[in-house]
């Protein structure tokens, strides 16, 4: 039986509010009677001082004040950058829907409108993910590249006010908000390999909750579901939700996955990449072989010097 009524908890920055519009309106397409209630949550990721997320990254910072108030009953089902979703959910939880997957591939926007083969040597490039950093350095080791924290208007911002000459950003959250028009290039997934679910929504239900799960599955998308559950096992094999220089994207093609995945030194100098396409029958077991095979092409010896 479907539930007449859902609290949504969100976060409370514009994008992850654009998303959670997405999954409204998905489901009340489904079920045009259904009363939604947002509750909007500033989690310790938001709480934090720009300068300081960095040591919390990808450690749930923005997911688990949602979790905890799943756990304790206050909301139903809560939405999440999947990116951001741990890969160990917390205790009775479970992914109930993973309805949207936007464009996975980082887009540069460029103060100069110059892609990053045209500027010049010495341009100053701002990201603060170490994935980013090491794919632009492997592209582009004359280029400077800074730390910049912040939601994407904060960064889109600052930008102009610290004189970047650009800055890379995933391409989802720019077209989501409706700033695809600055994106000067994208970078193809093979030039700088995507984070683990970049791009994609996901929705995070009670385990044992039928009527909320019911109301998810009828949102769900199936290769969504199929590609993220890939790429997570792939990113729970390397290390679980450490920052890493590595990244990882696979696509749906038929009854066929390709996989694109990269393993690099911080400095970008020592790369590895594979690409393959495999069977999707079973997501979490490609994702988890994948991984174990670029660990061992020296992917591991690379991840080890960089979590001393």
């Amino acid at each position: 039986m479907i539930v007449k009524g859902l609290r949504i908890g969100t976060r409370t920055s514009r994008l992850a509010r654009a998303q959670t519009g997405i999954v409204i309106e998905m489901l009340r397409t489904k079920f045009p009677a259904l009363e939604i209630e947002v509750v909007p949550v500033t989690t310790m990721g938001d709480r934090l001082p720009d300068e300081k997320r960095a040591e919390v990254e990808g450690k749930g910072a923005f997911t688990e004040d949602l979790e905890a108030l799943l756990q304790k009953g206050e909301v139903d089902a809560a939405v999440h950058s999947m990116k951001d979703l741990p890969t160990k959910l917390g205790g009775g939880l479970a992914i109930g829907a993973t309805p949207v997957r936007a464009d996975p591939r980082d887009a540069l926007v460029s103060s100069h409108g110059l892609s990053l083969a045209e500027m010049p040597e010495g341009a100053v490039v701002g990201t603060s993910s170490i994935r980013r950093k090491a794919q632009l350095l492997a592209l582009r080791s004359d280029i400077e590249l800074v730390d910049l924290h912040g939601n994407v208007e904060t960064r889109l911002r600052r930008m102009g006010e610290r004189g970047l000459d650009g800055i890379v950003l995933a391409a989802a959250g720019l077209r989501r908000l409706g700033e695809e028009g600055r994106i000067t290039e994208y970078f193809s997934i093979e030039e700088l390999v995507p984070a683990p679910c970049q791009g994609t929504i996901s929705v995070e239900i009670r385990a044992g909750d039928r009527g909320v799960g019911a109301a998810m599955k009828a949102i769900d998308d199936g290769d969504v579901r199929a590609v993220s559950t890939c790429e997570r096992s792939f990113a729970a094999r390397l290390g679980g939700d450490c920052d890493l220089p590595a990244g990882f994207c696979a696509t749906k093609e038929g009854e066929r996955m390709r996989l694109v995945g990269a393993i690099l030194s911080p400095d970008g100098k020592t790369v590895v990449k594979e690409t393959s396409f495999e069977d999707a029958a079973r997501p979490d077991e490609v994702g988890r072989r994948f991984a174990e095979k670029m660990l061992e092409m020296g992917g591991e010896a690379i991840l080890e010097r960089v979590m001393r």
